[in-house]
């Protein structure tokens, strides 16, 4: 019987793991008006906390520009 070790499948699960964060977060912040590569930064440890509180909290710049319209 072979031994597969998890060592084998970590570094797919990691870039696996990273797109189904990536991506949406990638979209959200497009659609909120932000650049989409600050998406990028969900993939370090306490930026990715100060990140979501931002978006959840700061006024979109989508939402500045309805209001002006």
């Amino acid at each position: 019987m072979m031994h597969f070790s998890t060592w084998t499948w970590h570094p797919s699960m990691m870039l696996l793991v990273a797109a189904l964060v990536i991506l949406p977060a990638w979209r959200i912040c497009s659609k909120a008006g932000y650049p989409g590569w600050l998406a990028l930064l969900f993939l370090l440890p306490v930026a990715n906390l100060v990140l979501l509180y931002f978006l959840a909290f700061a006024e979109w710049p989508l939402e500045r520009r309805a209001v002006s319209a």
